[in-house]
């Protein structure tokens, strides 16, 4: 039985499928047994065809529709059995060691009972410039801002084993037991901020989430959305960050915290307005807004629990030195 299940959410990928599963599939002795599951959303590139023809030992599921990312992950994780999930994006190629610097970053968290470890994200490097880290984690500032951990940094001030905020879900492994304590991903997210939220909720009940600087991958970045800034990806971007401030963060907080998410906000605006992109970025608030006070966003609601106070505070710390760690 495998120990680790991978799964790749895959759409238009045919770009990136071949070097990346090839990669997965030459993991070096040692490394537990696992298995790589394809989750597809309705690809019509050939990307399918590749998979199917080039690696038959991949299990492949094939969706009707284009889902996003949240829903094809969860069918994922859904359809496997193992104890530990790996995530990882199609516009990838993985070292040698991946799967088992992991899977043991992941296992030696779990042997210590006072900090336990829901999830380990591995480094990011820059496709042509892989000595330049893509990200090596997610901080979460106060300003409601969420940032890729040592991005545009050389991997080489990143060699240390770390906490972060939450581990980025383009390349990282998870603890399948606690998913059924915290839930899946939130597919109202359907692409970005899904691990950041993810994460958030793991530290709001106790768990740890850490960077493995061993685990390297290398990742190409916005393969499927083709630029890292455009229309799409910022409204959408805009509206889970609006989410996942609703879901997560308590009445009391949402108050104290509103000058300083007020001033975010705005920041970005303009930013995106200088990139012609303001009225996406506005229209993504507008929509972020609607969710979360719909019946559906009501219900996606972190309830409070008093026996979790102290992670709260902790979470506070994290939010308050975001912008500093950055």
């Amino acid at each position: 039985m495998a120990l680790v299940t991978v799964v790749i959410p895959n759409y238009q990928g045919i770009k990136f499928i071949e070097g990346c599963l090839s990669s997965l599939l030459s993991q070096e002795e040692g490394t537990p047994p696992y298995e790589v599951l394809v989750v597809d959303n309705a690809s019509d590139d050939g990307s399918v065809e590749v998979i199917r023809e080039k690696f038959p030992e991949v299990r492949l599921i094939c969706l009707e529709e284009n889902t996003g990312f949240c829903h094809a992950v969860n069918v994922g994780i859904q359809n496997s059995e193992s104890p530990y999930v790996l995530l990882l994006n199609n516009d990838t190629k993985v070292a040698s060691d991946f799967v088992k610097s992991l899977w043991l970053a992941i296992l030696e968290g779990e042997g210590d009972p006072e900090h336990k470890v829901f999830a380990v994200s591995a480094a990011m490097l820059t496709w042509d410039k892989p000595e330049i880290l893509d990200g090596a984690g997610d901080i979460y500032t106060i300003f409601g801002w969420a940032l890729a951990r040592g991005k545009g940094k050389p991997y080489a001030q990143y060699e240390k084993r770390e906490r972060v905020f939450s581990a980025c879900g383009g390349a990282a492994i998870y603890r399948r037991e606690v998913f059924v304590e915290i839930g899946l991903f939130d597919e109202n997210h359907f692409a970005y901020l899904e691990d950041l939220d993810l994460g958030w909720r793991a530290n709001l009940r106790g768990y740890l989430n850490l960077y493995e600087p061993k685990a390297r991958v290398l990742h190409y970045g916005s393969a499927s959305t083709g630029a890292r800034y455009n229309a799409w990806k910022t409204r959408r971007a805009a509206a889970n960050s609006i989410y996942v401030i609703s879901k997560n963060l308590p009445l009391l907080l949402k108050v104290l915290h509103f000058p300083f998410l007020l001033a975010g906000f705005v920041i970005k605006q303009i930013f995106f307005a200088r990139k012609r992109l303001g009225k996406a970025y506005f229209q993504g608030i507008m929509d972020g807004l609607r969710l979360s006070f719909s019946e559906e966003g009501r219900k996606r609601k972190l309830r409070f629990q008093k026996k979790h106070f102290q992670d709260y505070l902790r979470v506070e710390g994290e939010l308050l030195t975001g912008i500093f760690r950055r």
